[in-house]
């Protein structure tokens, strides 16, 4: 799999009047802002309801979420379901998705390997993100890993410095104009983004890398147990 250093992006491939999440995920099955769509099973869009109170953003979908077609269904979701309930949010207000809607990989006999996406595959998707954004009015968002937070944060942050704080949305954002507006109608009338909160803490695939198991799962509850408690508050 080649990598590229440039893409289209998918900018072109979402749909101008688009006022629904179900409008922007049948469009997302034929983007093709970046080459990973040749080799994956099919577009990984996000998963939940548009009055989620919180929105998990990860990396990329897995070898899992690319033959099923959702995210986070494989080892790390379900790592993530647990930590969800051990940290007392309830998983009917959470929204899923990922920075890269696409499945990277190389192959490796029969087996695909993971890959993690490149800087243009970040950028290539973040319209997707960008319009996601659009139709949700979360309170809290959840970054989970480096790739998310490239995604929405910019390249300088570091998961590992702020990990666990509760920062401004989208003031901390990489571009907050992005995301300052929401659409109220089908008319194209907007309003301002409801202020809110983000957070950012480690993937659950790190966990299932980690030396200690263990230690490394009970940082990433009480991380979202923060985001438990912002709720509560």
């Amino acid at each position: 799999m080649a990598d590229t250093d440039t893409a289209p992006g998918a900018q072109r491939f979402i749909p101008p009047q688009a006022d629904t999440l179900d409008e922007l995920r049948a469009a997302a099955t034929g983007c093709r802002g970046c080459e990973l769509y040749r080799d994956a099973t099919q577009t990984v869009f996000g998963r939940g309801d548009a009055s989620a109170r919180v929105v998990f953003v990860g990396e990329q979908p897995g070898d899992i979420e690319d033959q099923k077609g959702l995210p986070f269904v494989g080892p790390a979701g379900r790592l993530l379901r647990k930590a969800v309930d051990d940290a007392g949010l309830d998983p009917a207000h959470i929204y899923l998705t990922n920075a890269v809607k696409h499945f990277r990989f190389e192959v490796r006999g029969k087996r695909r390997i993971h890959q993690t996406p490149d800087r243009v595959h970040i950028t290539a998707c973040r319209p997707w993100l960008v319009a996601e954004f659009a139709q949700l009015a979360p309170e809290v968002i959840v970054v989970l890993g480096a790739t998310a937070a490239k995604a929405l944060l910019g390249p300088t942050f570091r998961v590992t410095r702020q990990r666990g704080e509760l920062l401004p949305w989208p003031a901390a954002a990489q571009r907050p104009e992005d995301f300052h507006q929401v659409p109220v109608d089908n008319t194209g009338h907007a309003a301002d983004a409801p202020p809110a909160q983000l957070l950012a803490t480690i993937h659950p695939s790190a966990v299932l890398r980690a030396d200690n198991q263990d230690v490394a799962y009970d940082g990433l509850v009480a991380d979202l147990t923060v985001v438990s408690r912002a709720l509560a508050g």
